[in-house]
């Protein structure tokens, strides 16, 4: 059975290029426009992972995730939050959340799914303690992420 991510983005070429590249990888793709959509599908439909753009009409991705966290019926799904701040406190909230793990834009696609996949093990293996995820990290194509530096990260493309 194909696994099934949910990709949340309010930039409609964002959500198709992150839509496509995992449905190029085998998964099975819903994708939503705004926050409140999102929620919906989680709450109607099984995710292996979410990745939830920070800033979507309707409802952020913090208040999906937290929503998400919340919840029994959802809990256990990866959540990977998606979005162009790379400040300390903006990464701190997305982690505060909940999210298992934060990538900055603008992003590589074939980083992406790299760190879908990287969630997606973590969660597995961690399923038998009932936690959602192990402990996140925040990385930027393998390289630890300086948190004290807003600069973009060399070598991303130009998707923002």
């Amino acid at each position: 059975m194909a696994q099934r991510a949910l990709v949340a983005d309010d930039d409609p070429d964002i959500r198709d290029l992150v839509s496509w590249k995992l449905s190029r990888a085998g998964f099975e793709v819903s994708a939503a426009g705004d926050g409140p959509a999102a929620l919906e599908l989680l709450r109607k439909e099984r995710f292996d992972v979410a990745l939830l753009d920070v800033t979507m009409p309707g409802m952020s991705g913090l208040d999906v995730c937290r929503a998400v966290r919340m919840d029994p019926a959802t809990a256990s799904v990866a959540v990977i939050i998606l979005t162009a701040s790379v400040r300390e406190p903006d990464v701190e909230a997305g982690f505060g959340a909940g999210a298992d793990d934060y990538v900055p834009k603008p992003f590589s696609p074939r980083e992406l799914l790299d760190r879908v996949q990287a969630v997606l093990a973590r969660s597995a293996r961690s399923a038998g303690d009932g936690a959602p995820g192990a402990k996140p990290s925040v990385t930027h194509e393998g390289a630890p992420l300086s948190l004290s530096d807003p600069a973009r990260v060399p070598g991303a493309s130009t998707l923002t």
